[in-house]
């Protein structure tokens, strides 16, 4: 008798992430490899949080807060909230799959976008929840398209802006007339976690304040990206009591480990550190689009850490080529792949390579 697993999962697929630097030096029989696949922050974290983590290492006999009662008392303060208004998460994607089993049942319509975070896709289906696509418009979420597909299914809305992996956004004004159009019986699930790279004026930087207007608004925001701490694995989420208590029922007791917490607490503080990340992005993003302009090829201008590009040919023959002289970008699909912003040293290596697979 064979093994029967749920019919929920029969059409999901793992996710598949960046490689790992050690497997391509073990396959291609190199020293040296770069990776610029996954949207980290390549001078790593706040010195702070080294700092941190070393003075809690000797506490890995007790539990951690399962409260984190400190980081969100840190967080209410830098942002002007309450404390019942914050609910700090394992990563993003623990909170994503957290208000999937919060709000979907099967039958249920979910919205999003066809080129987004996949996990918003996967976490819908496994719910039993019905996916209503709506693709992107100039590579760009169309929340007007999005409006239009509302039904009295829909349940739920997931957006990301700025857009991974497109790196494109949708500015303030667009956000609130969304928002104002939509039921509030619906919830608007709005994911930022690049919201530290941002140059443009009009993005929604403080998109906190609609909180009172808007309960049925999820905010999700990460210390992966621009604070370094992806290995920790700790985002947090900003919404209503009412909406964070029923999230709270179907929450690990302890899934904010400890190390997770003090390094983003320490983290929260180095302003310093975040400017000196968010320059070295801007900088960087400029050094790529004047090679990828030189080499005649098309890019989408990105308000994140990372740019979409296409490479003229099959992406994933692009993506080893570069593997086997040392460089790790994401393919996406067809010719299209996506890179994340490095180091300066990085960036030419990337941009060298890629000359040379291309030329």
């Amino acid at each position: 008798m064979s093994i029967l697993f749920s019919n929920r999962i029969k059409d999901l697929k793992p996710y598949v992430p960046g490689r790992p630097i050690d497997d391509v030096k073990k396959e291609y029989n190199l020293e040296h490899v770069i990776k610029m696949a996954s949207n980290e922050n390549p001078l790593g974290c706040s010195p702070k949080a080294k700092e941190a983590i070393e003075k809690t290492l000797d506490k890995f006999n007790y539990y951690p807060d399962g409260n984190a009662t400190a980081l969100k008392e840190a967080i209410a303060e830098k942002f002007g909230l309450k404390i019942e208004q914050i609910q700090p998460s394992s990563g993003s994607d623990e909170m994503i799959d957290s208000i999937s089993k919060t709000f979907l049942d099967k039958g249920d319509e979910v919205i999003l976008a066809d080129i987004t975070f996949p996990r918003y896709m996967s976490t819908t289906k496994l719910m039993g929840a019905t996916p209503v696509i709506v693709p992107l418009k100039d590579f760009t979420y169309d929340l007007e398209g999005m409006k239009k597909a509302v039904t009295d299914k829909t349940r739920l809305i997931w957006l990301c802006n700025p857009n991974n992996p497109t790196g494109t956004m949708f500015n303030e004004d667009i956000l609130v007339s969304f928002l104002e159009s939509i039921p509030q019986n619906i919830i608007v699930v709005y994911d930022e976690a690049y919201n530290e790279f941002v140059t443009r004026d009009d993005y929604p930087y403080n998109s906190y304040k609609f909180l009172d207007k808007y309960p049925n608004l999820i905010i999700l925001r990460t210390f992966s990206k621009i604070y370094g701490l992806a290995a920790l694995r700790v985002g947090y989420a900003f919404a209503s009591k009412e909406i964070l208590e029923n999230i709270d029922k179907v929450r690990g007791p302890f899934n904010v480990n400890t190390l997770a917490q003090v390094a983003a607490l320490a983290a929260l503080e180095d302003d310093e550190f975040l400017e000196k990340s968010y320059i070295l992005n801007k900088e960087g993003k400029e050094f790529i689009y004047n090679n990828f302009k030189d080499l005649g090829l098309w890019y989408l201008p990105s308000e994140t850490n990372h740019i979409f590009f296409d490479t003229g040919r099959d992406a994933n023959k692009v993506f080893i080529e570069l593997q086997k002289r040392g460089v790790i970008i994401r393919p996406m699909f067809d010719t299209y792949a996506r890179v994340s912003i490095g180091t300066m040293e990085e960036n030419r290596i990337f941009i060298e390579k890629l000359k040379e697979i291309l030329t």
